[in-house]
């Protein structure tokens, strides 16, 4: 079953609240919810209700094989066209895929930290 809007979003907030070390807040504009690991964006949720979106870090391979596959999923929104994508409501945007797109982001962030100042899991 695809996730709508709002659902969507609650599904990467819960999705990144469960991971270890992860903060949240609205660093740029009061519309952008930021999750940081360590101090690294790895998610942004748009409280906009007109544009339902997240927005997550993503290996450039994968990235362009998930924006081929479906068609809500786009080059990402405000950062860095090539590392990552934005999500929106759509056929076949489930929230599997959606907590998958999270974790895999929080782990891309994750490995960028020295490994003294990486979280431990839980």
């Amino acid at each position: 079953m695809s996730a709508a809007g709002g659902r969507l979003q609650d599904t990467a907030r819960q999705a990144a609240l469960a991971l270890p070390g992860v903060s949240h807040g609205y660093p740029f504009t009061p519309g952008l919810d930021v999750y940081k690991v360590a101090g690294k964006v790895f998610l942004i949720v748009t409280d906009d209700p007109d544009d339902q979106i997240i927005t997550v870090k993503c290996e450039p391979e994968h990235a362009r094989a998930l924006e081929r596959g479906h068609a809500s999923i786009t080059p990402g929104r405000y950062l860095d066209k090539r590392h990552w994508i934005s999500l929106g409501p759509g056929p076949g945007i489930t929230e599997r895929l959606i907590a998958d797109a999270v974790e895999d982001s929080y782990g891309l962030a994750a490995e960028q930290l020295p490994r003294g100042d990486r979280p431990r899991a839980r």
